[in-house]
């Protein structure tokens, strides 16, 4: 691994794209043709910018993720693009508690994601209606990610996409006719196998299937991250009609990270963790010590361990033991791609989900009947959803006009339970495994959500302009249903929003030279969780807050200029945000003990920046990409919260927030890369750059600036099978930087320290051998 490192670190050089790119899908996935770009005859452009469009909106290929590590989420890939903030704790950006990204100031639950048009609800670690994508598919899977940094195509499926879309399109088999297999190994004992296997024609019947296990140790503490994922996707063309299936199913668990705040950072360092499955000793010493102070309320079991902390621990919040995350889903389709009459189609796409999962803590905070002074928390988590979607194109001389509808019948049920342990010397339970038997419930709340989405759109072509008129409505209805109550809330909750206008319009002043704008209104439906949204307060909180209750909603005004030539390819845009009616939820509790929170509306956000993104093409094999924005995110309004005494009198405190930035919104984003490919060689070097991040709405705490270096190195040896074999090595933060990658993990406090940060990886090097028969 040392001499890899050398290699890298000595080699200024990387790759464009590989030679051998995924192009894009052409089933019955919506969105053929996102996107345009010009080639220079060196393979792939990095990033396609949306010529043609009438908003901001960018394209990276399945070939671009491709040079990343082997099973690098690609939203690590996106993050080269102008007002992307994307952060994870480990090396791929695929380790959910810590994964976050942003658009423009916007957090993931105000984000639209789909998968070939199917919702992925907002990607969170308590999703609650949906999947984060490195579930849902394999990275070799992926054809094209296309980001819209404003509020998104109108025909998304979503009803949260206040500030951005992502969609993902699979390939299409016939890019995946033959077999592919790779194999990786890495740092912190990485392994990853990957093996696809394509049948049929690539103009008539086709499929593949593929399976990818992974397994790594974490880079710091006790403990392993690892995935099961196997998916398949089937084509068939009958005449007018083609149909399609696809299928995924994924079993994810990875032992977590400490959260950790600024002082635990300075006191313990960037490498402290939770106590690991080696450290259940430690463990129980820390929790008894805890009960003996009164620190965590709970009934003191062994007084004798006294009430002095061990080393440098100085509370029971400093680790906790052996947390983890657990997911299963299974994730399926079929679409429809027809010829209804002359220049009318019809798409149409069916889905089914189901997932199991669930987040455990050892909790200090609760003993278990055994007479241990802990026990095994869980937030858990059951979705099984059904949905439709579909839409008619009639191309009408200078109109093209679509209309399409989305509908989603979701039941989700969360709860949250307490497993024991089995004795003071012997856990007996796995925390890498799904937990059973639990010997309390605090609260099961039983969720129904029901979303009726529909959109009309019509771009007009004139000559070399082109004006896009639409709209999408939605009623999206909650309900909430106590199975054990808990003092979680029951009762229903409606969003219903029929008129929110797109317009835009384009216009190319030459071949290379195009100008665009648009306005988009968009609202926010109300999410039916306990941990998250109007759900989340006490029943007393609820029925306070719902008669006045309002949905966010924003304005996005946005415009800029576009150009395409062989040589230089690139984009110069602005915006203008309106965010009203902000909700926030008011934790009450440390992260651990999960009480309810408290809600209301807020007030307003206003954003504006602007972004700036270009690739230019040397030839010889060599390109360069840069992209750069500038992001003003200000609330607008002080929080004023109006409580009662126990004597009954009002109490009104105000939180000084006007004029204050977003939380986790740099100023400042900034992303350079050198790449080189030709003949055998390819390679990359690429810098990210992201100014201080502030963690408290009074911004009094804040993360200092960061720049990453990653860097690629690959040679490909042609041995006349259908692909050449490539020998890659990639690696991240290549400078060895210790830093502060996610903010937030436990949501954010008014002001003061808080335990809601997260280490990044540090130095991480992978090799990986890549063939295709």
């Amino acid at each position: 691994m040392r001499l890899a490192t050398l290699l890298l670190t000595t080699t200024a050089f990387a790759v464009a794209s590989p030679a051998f790119a995924a192009p894009e899908p052409q089933t019955a996935a919506p969105a053929a043709a996102d996107a345009t770009a010009t080639e220079s005859g060196e393979g792939e452009a990095i990033v396609v910018y949306g010529t043609g469009k009438t908003r901001q909106v960018q394209e990276v290929s399945g070939a671009d993720l491709a040079i990343q590590a082997a099973g690098t989420s690609p939203l690590r890939a996106i993050q080269k693009l102008p007002s992307v903030n994307f952060q994870s704790a480990d090396a791929f950006g695929t380790y959910e508690w810590s994964t976050r990204i942003t658009l423009r100031g916007f957090n993931q639950n105000q984000l639209g994601f789909n998968l070939d048009g199917i919702p992925l609800g907002d990607m969170s670690y308590g999703n609650n209606n949906g999947l984060h994508i490195s579930r849902a598919i394999s990275a070799e899977n992926i054809g094209r990610t296309v980001v819209s940094q404003g509020s998104g195509s109108i025909d998304t499926q979503s009803t949260n996409n206040l500030g951005g879309t992502l969609n993902f399109y699979s390939i299409d088999p016939k890019e995946a006719l033959g077999l592919d297999a790779s194999g990786t190994y890495g740092s912190n004992n990485t392994w990853r196998g990957f093996l696809r296997g394509g049948i049929g024609t690539r103009d008539g019947a086709r499929a593949f299937a593929s399976v990818v296990y992974a397994t790594t140790d974490k880079w710091k503490g006790d403990g392993k991250q690892r995935q099961l994922n196997v998916n398949a996707k089937g084509v068939v063309p009958l005449g007018s009609v083609t149909l399609d299936g696809t299928f995924s199913y994924s079993n994810r668990a990875e032992q977590d990270y400490q959260d950790l705040s600024l002082d635990q950072i300075k006191r313990l360092g960037y490498d402290w963790d939770n106590f690991g499955p080696g450290q259940y000793a430690l463990a129980i010493q820390v929790a008894d010590i805890a009960a003996n102070r009164g620190d965590t309320g709970t009934t003191p079991l062994n007084p004798s361990a006294g009430t002095v902390y061990p080393g440098k621990i100085k509370t029971a919040d400093d680790a906790y033991y052996d947390a983890s995350g657990l997911r299963r889903d299974t994730l399926a389709s079929v679409g429809l791609l027809a010829d209804l009459a002359q220049n009318v189609t019809l798409k149409a796409r069916t889905y089914f989900h189901k997932n199991e999962g669930q987040g455990t803590w050892g909790s200090p905070y609760v003993n278990s009947p055994t007479g241990v002074p802990m026990a095994l928390r869980t937030t858990e988590y059951d979705i099984n959803r059904k949905g439709l979607f579909a839409s008619v194109n009639a191309e009408l001389g200078m109109n093209s006009l679509t209309v399409g509808a989305w509908y989603e019948n979701n039941d989700f049920n969360q709860a949250r339970r307490f497993y024991a342990y089995a004795s003071r010397t012997n856990p007996g339970r796995d925390h890498l495994k799904f937990q059973r038997d639990p010997f309390f419930t605090q609260w099961e709340v039983a969720f129904n959500t029901k979303t009726f989405q529909y959109y009309v759109e019509d771009e007009i072509k004139l000559g070399d302009a082109k004006i896009s008129l639409g709209w999408k409505g939605f009623k999206v209805d909650n309900h909430a249903r106590p199975i054990v109550a808990g003092g979680r809330t029951q009762g229903d909750l409606a969003t219903k929003d029929w008129f929110q206008p797109h317009v835009g319009a384009s216009y190319k002043f030459t071949p290379e030279i195009e100008a665009f704008a648009g306005f988009t209104q968009v609202t926010r439906a109300f999410t039916s969780a306990t941990t998250a949204g109007p759900f989340s307060s006490s029943q007393v909180g609820f029925d306070a807050i719902k008669p006045f209750l309002k949905p966010e909603q924003s304005d996005t005004y946005e415009a800029g200029l576009r150009y395409t030539s062989g040589i230089f390819n690139g984009v110069l845009a602005g915006y203008l945000v309106n965010f009203r009616n902000r909700l926030l939820a008011i934790p009450t509790s440390v992260g651990i003990v999960g009480a309810a929170n408290a809600l209301q509306n807020v007030g307003g956000v206003r954003s504006a920046g602007i972004e700036a993104s270009g690739e230019v093409r040397f030839g010889r094999g060599w390109s360069a990409l840069a992209s750069y924005s500038y992001n003003d995110n200000t609330y607008r309004n002080d929080v004023v919260i109006r409580t009662k005494d126990a004597q009954g009198n009002d109490v009104v405190t105000t939180i000084p927030t006007a004029g204050k930035t977003v939380t986790d919104s740099p100023k400042h984003l900034i992303h350079g890369e050198v790449s080189y490919d030709q003949g055998p060689i390819y390679g990359r070097v690429g810098v990210d750059f992201m100014s201080k991040r502030y963690f408290t709405y009074t911004n009094d705490k804040s993360v200092p600036r960061r720049a990453l270096v990653d860097a690629t190195l690959g040679y490909r040896i042609d041995l006349g099978m259908r692909k050449p074999v490539e020998l890659q090595i990639n690696a991240t933060n290549l400078l060895d930087k210790s830093y502060v990658a996610t903010i937030g993990s436990n949501g954010f406090g008014n002001s003061g320290d808080n335990q809601t940060l997260l280490a990044g990886a540090p130095r991480q090097v992978f090799a990986t051998i890549k063939v295709g028969f």
